[in-house]
């Protein structure tokens, strides 16, 4: 029987990936790009693409991505965790210019509509009850509002965490036994789920899907961190001469979904690209 989760309390001391400085940066670059083509500013210069907005990372661990934001203009930036040891890393390095808050991401300690930008980028499946997150980001969130979302799919071939095929299809117990006998870890914390469990999860947004937008013009959105290199380059090419019908057909299946969510109906004001995103569900 699979024990009962608790909080991730100290993540970063186990999970080394929240310290690479080097990839975190590269992620926060995505996501710049991507809210800046949200909000129709891509063409800004980087250091003003979320000038003026308040901006809270929220699962911000040692902080990389929160300070990046911060230097993308935001005029007020937070970072959000219950990583006591990774808010005290990110406190002492950015502390200057990034306010760092411990705190439940369900309990979020802002005024209701008072943050212009939230970012929740690869948190939900670590989280004890993720829907009570996004409805507290939901409360907080400004009705002209964005919420950058990063999120991994239930039935992506290989589970990013312990890298093991198939280990996020299994019911928890099996996948205890399965990532246990792989000698990764001595149980399997993280819940995924489908691109059909996560449009429930976010019944109440209007969402826009830059999944393929991304992965057709990494130079664009800073993408290579998804597929580097050589990989990167084929993956474009392959995007765009594939059609949208079989592209489309594949997104059940694609390992993360990178989508924009709004409370009120919005569209992107960003240039036209080879793949544009398209709308994902309206409330």
């Amino acid at each position: 029987m699979s024990r009962e989760r608790a909080a991730q309390l100290e993540y970063s001391e186990f999970q080394a990936a929240m310290l690479d400085e080097e990839k975190r940066r590269r992620k926060a670059a995505k996501i710049i790009a991507v809210l800046g083509h949200f909000l129709g500013r891509d063409a800004a210069d980087p250091g003003d693409v979320l000038s003026g907005l308040t901006v809270a990372d929220v699962g911000c661990s040692a902080g990389f991505i929160a300070d990046e934001l911060a230097g993308a203009g935001a005029s007020r930036t937070f970072g959000v965790d219950i990583d006591v040891p990774g808010l005290r890393k990110a406190a002492e390095r950015f502390g200057e210019r990034v306010e760092f808050l411990c705190a439940d991401g369900s309990a979020l300690p802002f005024p209701d509509g008072s943050v212009d930008v939230l970012v929740f980028n690869h948190i939900y499946e670590h989280v004890v009850d993720p829907d009570a997150v996004i409805r507290d980001m939901r409360r907080v969130l400004s009705d002209d509002g964005v919420l950058y979302l990063g999120l991994g799919n239930r039935l992506g071939v290989i589970e990013p965490h312990y890298k093991l095929p198939f280990l996020s299809y299994l019911p928890p117990a099996a996948a205890d036994r399965y990532v246990r006998a792989s000698g990764r870890a001595d149980h399997y914390y993280e819940r995924f789920r489908t691109r059909r469990g996560l449009r429930r999860m976010l019944a109440e947004f209007h969402i826009w899907d830059y999944t393929l937008p991304v992965l057709a013009s990494p130079e664009r959105f800073a993408g290579g961190e998804l597929f580097p290199g050589g990989v990167g380059r084929a993956a474009k090419a392959t995007l765009e001469r594939t059609p949208r019908p079989a592209l489309a057909a594949l997104l059940p299946v694609v390992p993360t979904y990178l989508w924009v969510a709004t409370k009120t109906p919005k569209r992107p004001l960003g240039a036209p690209l080879p793949q544009p995103p398209e709308p994902v569900r309206t409330p």
